[in-house]
């Protein structure tokens, strides 16, 4: 799977505003907004990729809060890295490592972001009981990710697009294998109300999931 995502380093900014039309940039806000980070907070950002969402929550917790971003891919980090040097003044750090065995104590952090990274991990369950691991009493989490829609119709227009617009562009940048990976994890990823029986299980009091963009992503909540 890292290898995977060293492949889409050095192109999965500029595909996804090609491929969103811009619009995981607002997603990614509305994540953020629903996380409420403060300054002063501790955020790890799991799954952080090349670092704009953990740009986003530095930005909110400065100055003397803290961003940990963790990914496994060493490409990825990469990319995030020479994003932060770009933005000294801001509180981030790294670590490259496998999500589910991270060198964090119980309690490490005040919120936990993860976007685009519970789909892909070997559990969703073991993910979630990281990001409960990781939160300190009253904490708070958010999973963005993409969404299995309940409509027919929105499913299929989601697949279509998927076959129609992302794997043809992927394949002129030589990822068509990368991305043809993309329509399969979201058909066995759990469903919203799915997430939302697994976080209970992981111990969260308050697990709520908000379909986003009609309903083709969705906004996992997570409250201790």
């Amino acid at each position: 799977m890292f290898r995977l995502f060293d492949r889409t380093a050095r192109t999965y900014d500029r595909l996804n505003d090609l491929l969103s039309l811009g619009l995981h940039r607002l997603w990614k806000r509305q994540a953020v907004a629903l996380l409420q980070p403060r300054p002063g907070a501790r955020i790890v950002d799991l799954c952080c990729g090349t670092a704009d969402l953990a740009v986003l929550l530095a930005e909110q917790v400065r100055p003397h809060g803290r961003v940990i971003g963790v990914d496994g891919s060493a490409a990825a980090l990469q990319q995030a890295l020479q994003r932060a040097a770009e933005r000294p003044w801001l509180p981030l750090e790294f670590i490259q490592g496998d999500v589910l065995a991270l060198p964090l104590p119980p309690g490490a952090a005040d919120g936990v972001m993860m976007a685009y990274g519970l789909r892909n991990l070997p559990s969703a369950a073991a993910g979630l009981r990281v990001i409960r691991h990781l939160l300190r009493p009253h904490g708070r989490a958010v999973v963005l990710d993409f969404n299995r829609p309940s409509r027919p119709l929105w499913a299929q227009a989601q697949r279509s697009y998927l076959q129609r617009v992302v794997v043809p562009v992927a394949r002129m940048v030589d990822l068509e294998a990368e991305y043809t990976y993309l329509e399969r994890s979201i058909a066995t990823f759990a469903t919203g109300t799915e997430q939302e029986t697994l976080a209970r299980q992981a111990g969260f009091a308050v697990a709520r999931h908000h379909p986003v963009a009609g309903g083709l992503m969705g906004l996992l909540e997570l409250r201790l």
